[in-house]
């Protein structure tokens, strides 16, 4: 469930470009789609042919389709209110309460018999909406939570407002979702891309679906209208539970490039000065690291314990503080300066690893 794109009947793609979007990301392992369904710029014309046949190939591929709805949703695809069996029938997994319902409403559907997951607006809930819910007695176990994108420059929400709404969101252990922009094909009608977060705004889909993944979302969507194939490639290949770091390497040595390969996980007991890594150690196989690059250390350096700190010998470290020059200790990389701010979630028991920037 972690990687979804989004499409648009009857706005920016021919139906034939919105087929193949499908295809190449089933072929990629992608498993969600999100569609509106009340788009004012769209041809409804257009859009109401091109539903069903999209939707049907969808289901074949048993993809998750999710689908915001509103009381007007449901007239425009001839079904009556609350048709939740209806809206199963043409491959909708999930639907997304957008506007229209009472906390009444969303807790009785919560309760479908048809397995259709409910889910939230993460973006907008609030702890006094869970509140008046919490009384309709929701099964929670049926729901999740996307926040919004924002088409607006300068509307989508900060990062301190997404950890407030997750956290809110974490209590009834309803996992949050969120979006990213393409940089291919904007959607119409402003074409500024569509986000959650502000700071992502023109950021790449790898580097901004890391951050997110990062700030415990649990699937990325592409927003925009036509995400290019590499896009694709790129959300489809980060592994959602690892923190990637971009890192500049400084040694050809094999057996310290090997090291560099793997995936860490952060100590529980997390020192004062350094992120150290729980595994590096065991995974010499009676290798020798050698001195080298024994300088002093920045923040945001890679270092290896090299033989002369004997049983400490591969210990990966990246330092969170300045430190003195060691012969013990070899500085073999560097974090990008851009990546620093990803340090703060590295946290005891969360996994990292590496991408060379400079292979």
């Amino acid at each position: 469930m972690n990687y979804g794109f989004s499409v648009y009947f009857g706005l920016d793609n021919t139906k034939e470009e919105n087929i193949q979007l499908l295809k190449d990301a089933h072929s990629l392992g992608f498993s969600r789609i999100f569609t509106s369904l009340h788009i004012p710029e769209a041809n409804y014309e257009v859009l109401k042919k091109e539903v069903r046949e999209f939707f049907a190939l969808a289901k074949e591929y048993d993809m998750d389709i999710i689908s915001d709805i509103s009381p007007n949703t449901f007239k425009f695809l001839d079904l009556e209110d609350m048709d939740l069996k209806g809206l199963k029938d043409m491959g909708v997994k999930t639907i997304r309460i957008d506007f229209g319902y009472s906390e009444e409403d969303i807790a009785k559907m919560s309760r479908n018999e048809y397995g259709i997951k409910i889910q939230l607006n993460a973006s907008t809930i609030t702890e006094e909406f869970f509140d008046k819910l919490d009384k309709c007695s929701p099964d929670y176990s049926n729901v999740d939570a996307l926040h919004n994108f924002y088409p607006r420059v300068g509307t989508a929400i900060s990062e301190e407002c997404m950890i407030n709404k997750n956290n809110i969101l974490k209590k009834r252990n309803i996992n949050p979702c969120a979006f990213v922009q393409s940089n291919n094909r904007k959607r119409s009608p402003l074409k500024d891309g569509l986000p959650t977060l502000e700071d992502h705004r023109g950021m790449d889909v790898r580097e901004a679906a890391n951050h997110l993944f990062a700030l415990g979302n649990k699937s990325v969507f592409i927003g925009d209208s036509l995400p290019s194939l590499e896009e694709l490639k790129d959300l489809s290949s980060l592994d959602p539970n690892v923190i990637e770091l971009d890192i500049e390497v400084k040694t050809t040595d094999k057996v310290m490039l090997r090291i560099l390969d793997g995936v860490y996980t952060a100590r529980t007991d997390e020192a004062r000065d350094a992120i150290r890594a729980s595994e590096s150690r065991l995974i010499l196989n009676g290798d020798v690291i050698e001195p080298f690059n024994t300088v002093n250390k920045k923040i945001g350096d890679i270092s290896i314990d090299n033989k002369e700190y004997m049983r400490y010998m591969g210990e990966l470290q990246i330092l969170k503080t300045n430190q003195n020059e060691d012969f013990r200790t070899n500085i073999i990389a560097s974090i990008l300066q851009k990546d620093f701010y990803l340090l703060k979630y590295i946290h005891g028991g969360k996994k990292f690893h590496f991408n060379r920037v400079n292979k």
